[in-house]
This record gives structure tokens, C-alpha cells and sequence, in this order.
């Protein structure tokens, strides 16, 4: 596997005068095992670096002694709180989902991986992981609102009958925010998977030949990225709100819009699904912004409208590295989610560089909306977990293996049994590692 550039310094610092950023979750949304670390951090006096800190320290250094080197602590941009700066604080590494994914195959020498973010960006680090290399996630139950509307049960059904009708013309691109059952899915049409930062690439690289695809799950990406790639709108359709119809339904001239001759001539066939933390952004926020000579910067999870009005649009690492490089004076207006604005906002502060949320305007929509799934993880889920797991009694249900299927409320596990699990591991690799060749290829 190629390399690419490790993950960077955040550049943030926890600051021991202002309390930690990250609101209490109830007690019962705890697991059993880890309920009475939980029990401990809430009764902490404050929510203060130094109280906080000196609380992880007792179970967090004796982890990192135990296991030494072997051990890789992971955390994604959109992480609520403070914990990016916790995470970086033990010597973790902080980066968008792409790097992340690469994390276990490019660090062959770390055994016991945790990651601090949602259980797919862990599935796609397990998949690409080597037999010795163990990936757990701080919180199972931390998902992501747009792959749980592109579950498994509702994509697998209608990508059957669209490879029935269309053979080997179809081919899947997987968006890193689903399941390893979906970036499998991807494999089997020789598709890939890709992110917010390469989604043009591969969706141009998947139409080689003419072939027709079935991009999954977030119909916002899929169509700015047609639009960047000068697709024909008229010949791209977007499946029923899965909100509405679930995925198990019949492709008919009745359930697709324009019916199925526009199916038939479709060059892009997107998913319904979305970020519901992307959508509040329009076109007449990005104009408020830059009416006031603000620079408008925007995730292209967003509506097309928005995109197409920004100055600049990126995922993730694209949005931070803006901050890091912009000069002193300049004032960015970015649109994603409210954890990362906060803490970008933090590191403008260091630069001289005003940062505000994209929908942060007097008299309109509120915005600063942060991803709740991801906050699920916290402190006492992460110095949890390392305490259980150098004790060797972490639950089950925090390793990732591929194919795990978890419910995010529940916490049900569907475990896949080891020949299925070695299929899809297959498969998903094969769409993973077309991604990468992709995107090291169009950077080298």
C-alpha cells in the first residue's frame, strides 16, 4: 500500500482556565462495564483541564505504559468537545476519514488501535487492518445519521435490482460513511469507496467505459461532485427519501421520479440519504457572509445551491488546513459541523484569523449544529476503555471486526461468522484499495 502524509497536529492546546467543552451524557447511556467510570467523571467537582486530566491520568497512563508502542490512540476532526485536544493530549493522532482508514495498514508496529469517533470510520480501519491488529472504538453506539439511512437491509435490496437490470454496466461508489456490508458492495461491481476530499476522482475514474453509477449514501456529495465533473443534471436521479420509503422497494415507474426510462438513461443513480447536520445550509447565508467580505468555505455534504455560492469548498482537511495557512486579518465563514467550527475558531484565534459558523447570522436558522452520534464519545468512554482493555476485559461489544453491524440505540451486535467476514473483507478492501490507488495516483 502507498503511504501518504501521516495525520497532523491539530495545533490546539487545552487551555486549563476554561472548562472542557463536552456536555454530560446520562448515566444509562453508559454500557455496564463502564458505567462506574462514568459515575466517577460525573462527580468531578469541575469540567476543568486540570480536574479532568488528573482523573484520565489514573487509568489512561497505566494503559499507555502497558501497552508502549503498540498502542494508537484516534480521533476524527468532528469529535465534540474537547476530545481532539484529549486525544492529542496522550499522544494520539487527529485527521479526516481518509488517513484515518489508512491508519492500521501504514502502522504496521500498532497492535491495539482505539479510535474516538463513529463506528464506520473504525470498520474501515478493521478492514484494511493485519490479522494481529486489534481496532476498538471508545462508544459502539456513536453512528452517523447518514449511514443510518443507508443501512445495509434498505441499499442491498434495490442495488439487487438494479444489477439485475443493468449487469455489469453498474458500478457502486461507496461514500466512506457506510458499513463495511456497503463498501463490500462496491467491491463485487469493481467500484470504490471514496471521501469528501476524493469523490471526484473516483466517480470520474468509476465512469471509465460508460458505466452507469449508483452513488451511496449522500445524494448532496454526489451531486456536487457530478456538478464539479460537468454531468448532465437532467441525467441524474435521485432515489425516494429513505426517511419515507426504507430501502426495500420496487423500481418502478411510480417510485422513481421521471420513472424508468430517466432511470434507464441516468448516468448517476444517487441515494437518498443526507447529513442532517449539512442540510441547514443555503445559498443566502454564504451571500450574508460575503456581502460583509467574509471568505465563505463549505463541506460539500451541503446542498448544491450553497456549494456552488461558497468560495471554496473541501472536506475536512481541507477546511482546517485553510485556517492553518490563512493570513492574519482574513475572516472565514465556514459551513460544516459545530464542533469543528468551534475548535477551528480556537486556532484562528492563535493566527489572527477570525472564524465563524456558516449559519451563526442574527435573525436567521440557528446554527453551530454538532454532530450528536460523535459526542457520544467522551472522557470517561476513552479512559474506560483503556483501563478494561490493559486489564483485559474490554466489552465485545467495543472491538471492531468488518462486517460488524451495531445498532446505534440498542447496542444489538450483528457479527458476521468468520467465512462471510473473510468474503467482505474481500470485497471492501478490493473498493478501498481502488480508492487509494486513485488518489495517491492523481497526487503523485
Amino acid at each position: 500500500m502507498k503511504s501518504t502524509s501521516p495525520p497532523a497536529s491539530s495545533g490546539l492546546a487545552l487551555d486549563p482556565d476554561i472548562p472542557i467543552c463536552q456536555t454530560d451524557l446520562p448515566l444509562g447511556w453508559y454500557q455496564d462495564e463502564l458505567r462506574p467510570y462514568a459515575e466517577e467523571y460525573l462527580a468531578l467537582p469541575d469540567r476543568k483541564p486540570a480536574t479532568v486530566l488528573g482523573w484520565m491520568d489514573r487509568y489512561v497512563k497505566p494503559a499507555r505504559a502497558h501497552f508502549g508502542d503498540s498502542l494508537l490512540l484516534l480521533a476524527h476532526f468532528y469529535m465534540g468537545g474537547e476530545i481532539v485536544k484529549l486525544v492529542e493530549n496522550y499522544g494520539g493522532a487527529v485527521a479526516d476519514s481518509y488517513k484515518l482508514a489508512l491508519q492500521a495498514a501504514q502502522n504496521p508496529e500498532k497492535k491495539v488501535i482505539v479510535e474516538s469517533a463513529v463506528h464506520f470510520m473504525a470498520e474501515s480501519i478493521a478492514i484494511l487492518a493485519a490479522d494481529d491488529q486489534e481496532v476498538w472504538i471508545t462508544n459502539p453506539k456513536a453512528g452517523c445519521t447518514m449511514e443510518m439511512l443507508a443501512k445495509d437491509h434498505m441499499v442491498l435490496p434495490i442495488a439487487d435490482q438494479l444489477i439485475e437490470r443493468y449487469g455489469d454496466e453498474l458500478v457502486v461508489v461507496a461514500y466512506m460513511n457506510t458499513s463495511g456490508r456497503l463498501k463490500a458492495l462496491a467491491g463485487r461491481t469493481a467500484g470504490a469507496v471514496c471521501t469528501s476530499s476524493n469523490a471526484h476522482l473516483v466517480v470520474e475514474w468509476a465512469r471509465r467505459d460508460g458505466r452507469k453509477v449508483l452513488f451511496v449514501p449522500d445524494q448532496h456529495l454526489g451531486r456536487n461532485t457530478a456538478h464539479r465533473l460537468g454531468m448532465d443534471p437532467g441525467r441524474i436521479v435521485t432515489l425516494p427519501d429513505p426517511q419515507l420509503r426504507g430501502g426495500n422497494f420496487p423500481l418502478t415507474d411510480a417510485t422513481i421520479e421521471g420513472g424508468m426510462q430517466a432511470l434507464d438513461r441516468a448516468e448517476m443513480i444517487l441515494w437518498g440519504s443526507f447529513c442532517g447536520v449539512h442540510t441547514i445550509f443555503n445559498a443566502e447565508q454564504v451571500k450574508w457572509w460575503q456581502e460583509r467580505d467574509w471568505q465563505v468555505l463549505i463541506h460539500p455534504e451541503s446542498p448544491i445551491e450553497a456549494v456552488n455560492q461558497a468560495d471554496g469548498v473541501g472536506s475536512t482537511d481541507f477546511l482546517w488546513s485553510a485556517v492553518q495557512n490563512a493570513k492574519a486579518g482574513a475572516k472565514i465563514a465556514i459551513g460544516t459541523e459545530g464542533h469543528f467550527v468551534r475548535n477551528a475558531r480556537e486556532l484562528g484565534k492563535q493566527r489572527g484569523v477570525e472564524v465563524m459558523h456558516l449559519a451563526e447570522i442574527p435573525g436567521m436558522q440557528s446554527g453551530g449544529c454538532g454532530c450528536a452520534t460523535m459526542s457520544r464519545n467522551d472522557p470517561p468512554h476513552l479512559a474506560g476503555l483503556l483501563d478494561l482493555l490493559r486489564k483485559g476485559e474490554a466489552p465485545k461489544l467495543n472491538r471492531v471486526l468488518a462486517g460488524d453491524a451495531v445498532d446505534e440505540v440498542t447496542g444489538d451486535l450483528d457479527r458476521l461468522k468468520i467465512e462471510e467476514r473473510k468474503t467482505l473483507i474481500r470485497d471492501a478492501k478490493s473498493a478501498l484499495q481502488a480508492m487509494i490507488d486513485v488518489t495517491e495516483q492523481a497526487n503523485s
